[in-house]
């Protein structure tokens, strides 16, 4: 047979024509919107028994049917409002479908009828249950994208598109149903999507604009370690906060939004150009720094060679060892691991020299010894000093243990040298300052002076005290008091001189 506006079947084989009475109930069963098909009084009598099946009858096959989810009642949308009552019965009474005799199906919209196809080789019943199948596949695939913008899972500029598509389907299908109701829904889907999708884009620029600050804040950080003065930097950490940066940028790139072609660009290549300069700086810092060290590591070999050549001189290359200790602090760094090799060596040739010092010293100190001994047996002669009266005899036992004691000659070491030279000469100390005492006690000249003060002040006093006896006299009291006091002071300085 011909079909017009969809493929219509030929003669079914007996499994098609055995398929098509259960397949008809369950479409009719799964589409809510579709009313059972009505094609004359005698419909309502019981169904008759399928003609013998043709050959080339249409299989239809399995449709997706949705699984039922839970939804709110905002999600999904409403259906349009109820008929009056009267309107309802007369759309009840009227069949959505409808087969002529030369098998032209056609649908109702409205009040009009739309041709949509012929079965001409079956029963109407089998072409109005094809037509329906037809209408029953759209309106799972309305209710389908419904469920999925309800349940949230795909995004709404996606759900637009299939909607719009769908929309497409549905005006002048070839189905039979009611195909205003099924574009209604539709329609009442895309609007809401419409809201969606505004909604999302606004979204998507908002975390596209935080991307790009995102993006500009890692841009402005890398071209700040990029401006840095090269010699100031501490490279090892530089290197770090840039290898950051990069892992930053990258991750973002994976699981930010993507950016505008032309702004991730323009970032990039922001980025890029900070990232090599920096780059190109650390590169330049170390070959400067290789280029200091092997200088260093040159002029402290040579250092280590002269310092070497000093052994065979033993204690007398120290002032020259030092010498070349002082080049050494100037000489700079050749890095961690050659200065230690570098100053092992150079530490080895001076502890050759020090080391002959060192043989020297402890032969020294074993030579003195015996001059210790000597001189503190002179120290306890010494203490006799202190106990002798006359100072005439002190300063002779003295004077002789003081050659004596040079006659010992240097000790070593030289700080118990200078503890036995710190014994005797608070001994000394202690003998000059007895003969101090006494010089000044039995100086001539001094006496002189002292007895002629006592002169003074004695006539003095004797000339005071007639004042004060004549004022007591007189009855003066004020001169009185001038010549006691007067008189008291002279008798006062008297006193201190012994007289």
């Amino acid at each position: 047979m011909t079909a017009h506006a969809d493929s219509s079947p030929s003669t079914p084989d007996p499994e098609q024509a055995a398929s098509d009475a259960p397949e008809q109930a369950t479409v009719e069963t799964a589409s809510t919107d579709t009313p059972e098909a009505v094609v004359d009084a005698s419909a309502a009598a019981p169904s008759p028994v399928p003609a013998p099946p043709r050959a080339g009858a249409p299989v239809p096959g399995p449709r997706p049917r949705p699984f039922p989810r839970a939804t709110s009642p905002a999600a999904v949308p409403t259906p349009p409002a109820a008929p009056a009552p009267a309107e309802a019965n007369a759309a009840a009474s009227e069949p959505w479908g409808r087969v002529a005799e030369d098998g032209t199906v056609s649908v109702r919209e409205g009040d009009q009828w739309r041709e949509i196809g012929q079965y001409p080789d079956g029963t109407p019943d089998e072409a109005l249950a094809y037509f329906e199948r037809k209408f029953a596949d759209l309106a799972d695939k309305v209710a389908l994208l419904e469920q999925r913008h309800a349940g949230g899972g795909a995004a709404a500029s996606e759900l637009r598109s299939t909607a719009a598509s769908l929309s497409a389907d549905i005006d002048g299908a070839a189905a039979v149903g009611d195909l205003a109701g099924l574009k209604q829904r539709v329609d009442t889907l895309a609007a809401s999507l419409s809201e969606a999708s505004q909604q999302e884009a606004a979204e998507q620029r908002a975390a596209v604009d935080a991307a790009i600050a995102h993006r500009t804040t890692l841009v402005e950080q890398a071209e700040q370690l990029a401006a840095r003065d090269p010699k100031t930097v501490q490279w090892k950490q530089a290197g770090a906060e840039m290898s950051s940066l990069f892992d930053q940028w990258q991750e973002h790139q994976k699981t930010g939004p993507r950016l505008p072609k032309s702004v991730s660009q323009k970032l990039w290549k922001r980025f890029r150009d900070a990232r090599a300069t920096v780059d190109k700086h650390r590169r330049e810092f170390y070959a400067e720094l290789d280029d200091q060290h092997k200088g260093a590591r040159d002029r402290k070999t040579r250092l280590i060679e002269r310092a070497e050549a000093l052994a065979p001189k033993g204690e007398d290359g120290i002032p020259a060892y030092r010498s070349l200790l002082d080049d050494w602090k100037q000489s700079g760094r050749a890095g961690k691991k050659a200065d230690d090799a570098l100053w092992a060596r150079f530490k080895a040739a001076g502890d050759v020299l020090y080391g002959a010092r060192a043989e020297r010293d402890a032969a020294e100190a074993e030579a003195s010894l015996e001059k210790i001994d000597i001189r503190r047996g002179l120290l306890d002669e010494a203490r006799a000093v202190g106990d002798e009266k006359d100072l005439a005899k002190a300063r002779s036992l003295l004077t002789g243990i003081q050659r004596r004691w040079d006659d010992v000659g240097r000790i070593f070491p030289r700080d118990k040298e200078r503890a036995l030279d710190e014994q005797l000469r608070k001994i000394e100390q202690a003998l000059r300052a007895r003969e101090d005492r006494d010089w000044k006690q039995n100086d001539p000249e001094t006496k002189a002076r002292a007895n002629d003060m006592t002169r003074q002040l004695t006539e003095a006093i004797d000339k005071l005290q007639a004042e004060v006896d004549a004022a007591r006299a007189s009855g003066d009291k004020r001169a009185l008091a001038k010549a006691e006091e007067a008189l008291a002071a002279r008798q006062a300085w008297l006193g201190a001189l012994g007289g």
